[in-house]
């Protein structure tokens, strides 16, 4: 997939473009948040503060009036193409991790709490019962732009596998990087709640709070990232596209395999590198995939790294611990979203926050990649990302591994998305 910006993600994802997206284009407000965040950080920095990496959060990008707000329209169930077909009864366990999720937020639980309750007696396996429940206990809205489109894109994305080690040697020279100490965040609801959930990065340079550097910068050492890798990989591309995955594994030389998933990233916007090529006419828009990319790279390795570098932003990672044995993060086996639940192979979705709330069952209508074959099905809205943008707009996850890969890397498709929202209820946004 071309587009994402890990997850939280897999990340989703709630960084802001440092002095770009935030304040550039806050009308108003700009000069005023601009003076009141460096004024935090510089209080912050006095008092001898250190700022510690967050936890993986949502990271949503930069607004765009064009596509929000969204508009919902309570619809039918007949109106929801291939209702009847879905084998809905597969996304149980990742509705059950949902549910974990909302009832653990007390600024959710009111609208969560009993459709969740009821849930607990269900019989998930069978197919008639869970689609039932799902009736019972919601109602569809259809999601559409404020012009009142209601098809948009839908991407694909993946749990890659690199081959990698814990120590740099060898072929193994590329760095998977733990977030530096000198990145700072701030959150903005400190100073204006309705910025709940905007952070901006920076970092010092003397007295003067900074955007934090680029990739092309912590790719020649600017950052001080001694100490900070968490593996090391052998191809530069595997590591580009596992920050856009937001999540991956590395198999070790002894055949243990690690996990990583999304710990912060630099605050910069993402720029996408098959974007570039197709700007520069190295691909065609038809032909832009993650394949043809790794093609390109094949066919010009002395330019790679400047092609790289076109993208500012970059993403730091975290060691993942494996799931308890027996648990139902254990019968999910995924990485974790920006809900910070595992997500369910193809049964989640990465969306744009701001339109879609995560933790919600989505209805999903697309068609596979590079065809005209039907994709409806109940999915989780679990993930966010940074070029997940707009009312209807989704990014797929199709699970792990190499076949993963092949269909989430050509996934560019029209599709359209109902709201499954709590029955008596109107959705928030």
């Amino acid at each position: 997939m071309i587009g994402k910006v890990g997850s939280g993600k897999v990340g989703s994802d709630s960084t802001f473009p440092f002095f770009l997206s935030l304040f550039g284009r806050r009308g108003k407000w700009s000069l005023t948040l601009l003076f009141l965040t460096l004024l935090f950080l510089a209080a912050i920095l006095v008092a001898g503060c250190t700022t510690a990496p967050p936890a993986p959060a949502p990271r949503p990008p930069a607004p765009e009036a064009a596509s929000l707000p969204p508009r919902f329209q309570m619809e039918p169930w007949s109106a929801l193409p291939g209702w009847g077909e879905d084998a809905i009864e597969e996304i149980w366990p990742a509705w059950l991790v949902s549910c974990r999720a909302m009832l653990a937020r007390p600024a959710k639980r009111d609208a969560w709490k009993e459709p969740c309750d009821a849930a607990a007696r269900v019989d998930a396996g069978e197919r008639a019962a869970v689609r039932g429940y799902f009736e019972a206990w919601f109602s569809p809205w259809s999601v559409a732009f404020p012009d009142g489109r209601t098809v948009g894109l839908v991407t694909g994305y993946y749990e890659p596998l690199l081959r990698g080690s814990l120590t740099r040697q060898g072929e193994f020279a590329v760095p998977l990087l733990a977030a530096p100490d000198d990145l700072l965040t701030v959150d903005l609801a400190s100073l204006f709640p309705e910025l709940k959930d905007k952070r901006v990065r920076g970092r010092v340079d003397g007295k003067r709070v900074v955007p934090y550097w680029t990739r092309a910068e912590i790719a020649r050492g600017a950052a001080p990232t001694e100490g900070k890798a968490l593996a090391w990989v052998a191809d530069p591309v595997d590591a580009a596209f596992l920050q856009i995955q937001g999540s991956g594994r590395i198999e070790l030389p002894d055949g243990q395999v690690m996990r990583v998933g999304y710990a912060d990233q630099n605050g910069h916007p993402f720029r996408s590198i098959g974007r570039v090529l197709i700007d520069r006419g190295e691909l065609t828009r038809e032909g832009a995939s993650m394949q043809a990319i790794r093609a390109w790279a094949r066919r010009n390795p002395d330019k790679l790294r400047e092609l790289l570098d076109q993208d500012p932003s970059y993403v730091f990672f975290r060691d993942v611990p494996p799931p308890v044995p027996g648990t139902i993060d254990a019968t999910i086996d995924g990485p974790y979203g920006a809900l910070g639940v595992p997500l369910l192979a193809g049964r989640a979705i990465a969306v744009d926050p701001r339109s879609i709330p995560l933790g919600a069952p989505v209805w999903l209508a697309t068609t596979r990649p590079l065809s005209d074959a039907k994709l409806e099905r109940l999915v989780m809205a679990q993930d966010t990302g940074g070029a997940i943008r707009g009312s209807v707009r989704a990014d797929f996850f199709w699970g792990f591994g190499d076949d993963a890969g092949q269909q989430a890397g050509r996934m560019k498709q029209d599709g359209s998305l109902w709201l499954l929202w709590p029955k008596g209820r109107t959705p928030p946004l």
